[in-house]
């Protein structure tokens, strides 16, 4: 417990801002606890004063009291319940937003070890637990200890003896509550664990449907998945044996305590050492005592679940990007003009400590200039745009855009500079301008079809029922790969950006469209600084400059007209794609 402060105050930053419906809550459940132990004092007066009275005039007046009492409990049970789900549902919502905000400004280097199912399971099984802990146990177990407190009070007043008497169970149902509650919170947290992995399993399958049916894989996928549900289930029951024996142990220790009581006020009311009255009462007490006890222990263990979803929502909140400079950046100027220098860089991503993906690494583009990085499978071409985008840091050298280290800014600032077109481009679920606006959120309609005309993609956009407003599916399933390489190309149009990375970003377009991209990425890449991986010998031999690399290291640099036969690794790729294009 000594943990909940703080988990309260990195989860729910903002409490202070609810302290008036806080206040309405706990007014709520005060009056709502205080009228059942009214119930108590009300049957005492009832056994002893009412069926001596034969007129029947204490039983009219108590039935009156009673319904205000009952008008009086469903009020504030209305409040409460209001007042609890409002807060509660605005600040799971509040939580949701603030952890997707927080994982989209991690670094690559935490989704290399983490899985997007296990960041969808918490933003929505995590925080769900949370809610229903926040919307039904929490506000119950206030309203329990209210209770307890307040019946034991009550108790105390009837017979001082008795209540003694009960009081010596209570160490004997707290100490297991607190043991076992322990063992909940950690079989919690492994079965959300659990859960997080099977999510991202069934995501990664369903997101590769079509190649798990291409390979008849499914009941090998199937038979996968149900492994992984059979162990959630085992973690489960683990949690829920855990759970049944401390709500056997809890109803066996205090129901046993009431057949003493009753026992024990039998006889005392026989020697007239209580009345009738008495003995009624303080059983009603015990017994609603015996019973917000037992709900407390139900309670707690939902509660101690809650704490293991609060521990893996806290741990993500916690967890900080690794790059330099991400903490106290420089302001980095508004526009660049887009020279870029290399210098001694080497990469080793985090997930690979043993590989080197690029080894003392050096070159200069300048402004403006267009250059191809060439090279094998693995050679390092791609490792080149991540550092570039600010993915990652080098462990060694120094990466420059015009002059200033970009160590010392932002990531974002530094990716303003940048547009990217992918072999495989991102199309997110949503409109075709939604997807183009990408580049520019501010951009107007004009401006779109604009940049769709540039990267020959009005045609086809103009053709679909719903034009620019036709829905694309999720990772744009209903789209071609042409027609999604077209979007990304006008989505990078719409950018304006400084510097263009482009890999290989014609590769999916049919010969009929490809010439008059290439022309329109032509008259983008002027005045601008445009990188590419090629493939296409074409795009290598227009470049002002081409970077040869192999193993991650730069093994030359040139003109094509310079390396072609004086490089003999550049000499045979350009071969092979000569003979690969006049082959097409």
């Amino acid at each position: 417990m000594a943990k909940l402060p703080g988990y309260l105050k990195t989860l729910f930053p903002d409490l202070k801002a609810y302290r008036l419906r806080f206040m309405g809550i706990l007014f709520a459940v005060l009056v709502s606890a205080g009228t059942v132990l009214v119930f108590g004092w009300g049957l005492k007066v009832l056994v002893d004063r009412g069926f001596a009275d034969h007129s029947g005039h204490t039983l009219n007046v108590a039935l009156c009291v009673m319904l205000g009492i009952i008008i009086l409990m469903a009020a504030t049970s209305y409040a409460r319940f209001y007042l609890v789900y409002w807060s509660a549902e605005k600040l799971i919502a509040d939580l949701r937003t603030r952890v997707y905000r927080h994982i989209l400004t991690l670094d690559p280097v935490y989704f290399e070890t983490h899985k997007t199912g296990e960041q969808v399971s918490r933003i929505n099984t995590d925080t769900t637990v949370l809610k229903m802990v926040a919307t039904t146990n929490l506000p119950m177990g206030a309203r329990h200890v209210l209770t307890i407190i307040g019946g034991i009070m009550m108790m105390v007043v009837v017979s001082p003896i008795m209540t003694g008497t009960v009081l010596l169970a209570v160490p004997v149902v707290v100490a297991p509550i607190i043991f076992l509650g322990r063992k909940v919170r950690a079989r919690s947290k492994d079965t959300q664990t659990r859960i997080g992995d099977i999510g991202s399993y069934a995501h990664e399958t369903i997101q590769g449907i079509q190649t798990i049916q291409t390979f008849c894989y499914e009941d090998k996928a199937s038979a996968t998945f149900n492994e992984m549900s059979d162990s959630i289930f085992l973690s489960a029951l683990g949690y829920i044996k855990v759970r049944a024996v401390l709500t056997a142990f809890v109803i066996f220790i205090v129901f046993s305590a009431i057949g003493i009581l009753l026992w024990m006020g039998g006889h005392r009311v026989l020697t007239g050492g209580i009345s009738a009255g008495d003995l009624s009462a303080f059983l009603f007490y015990a017994v609603t005592v015996a019973g917000a006890v037992g709900a407390m222990s139900e309670a707690a263990s939902a509660f101690s679940q809650a704490m293991g979803a609060a521990d893996r929502i806290v741990s993500l909140l916690h967890r900080q990007p690794t790059l330099k400079g991400s903490f106290a950046p420089k302001n980095a100027p508004h526009h660049v003009k887009g020279a870029i220098s290399f210098q001694h860089v080497t990469l080793v991503y985090p997930s690979r400590p043993d590989h080197v993906a690029l080894n003392d690494v050096s070159f200069d583009i300048r402004a403006g200039e267009s250059v191809a990085l060439v090279g094998p499978s693995g050679a390092g071409k791609s490792s080149i745009f991540q550092l570039l985008q600010r993915f990652y840091d080098p462990k060694n050298g120094k990466i420059t855009i015009d002059g200033f280290n970009v160590a010392d800014y932002k990531p974002s600032d530094i990716r303003r500079y940048m547009g990217v077109v992918s072999q495989d481009p991102a199309i997110f679920s949503g409109t075709i301008a939604d997807n183009i606006r990408l580049g520019n959120p501010e951009a107007t309609d004009a401006e779109i079809c604009n940049a769709a005309e540039l990267a020959q993609a009005h045609g086809f956009i103009s053709a679909l029922p719903d034009g620019y407003e036709t829905k694309v599916g999720e990772r744009g399933s209903l789209l071609s790969g042409g027609q999604k390489q077209r979007i990304a190309i006008a989505r990078a149009l719409l950018k304006d950006p400084r510097v263009l990375l482009l890999d290989e970003a014609t590769s999916a377009l049919d010969s009929s469209n490809e010439q008059a991209v290439m022309l329109a990425l032509k008259n983008l890449m002027k005045g601008r600084t445009t990188i590419a991986i090629a493939h296409h010998f074409s795009t290598v031999q227009n470049a002002d400059k081409i970077i040869v690399l192999d193993e991650g290291r730069k093994i030359a640099e040139g003109t094509h007209a310079g390396l072609y036969g004086a490089n003999s690794l550049y000499t045979h790729l350009a071969g092979l794609q000569m003979a690969e294009e006049k082959a097409g």
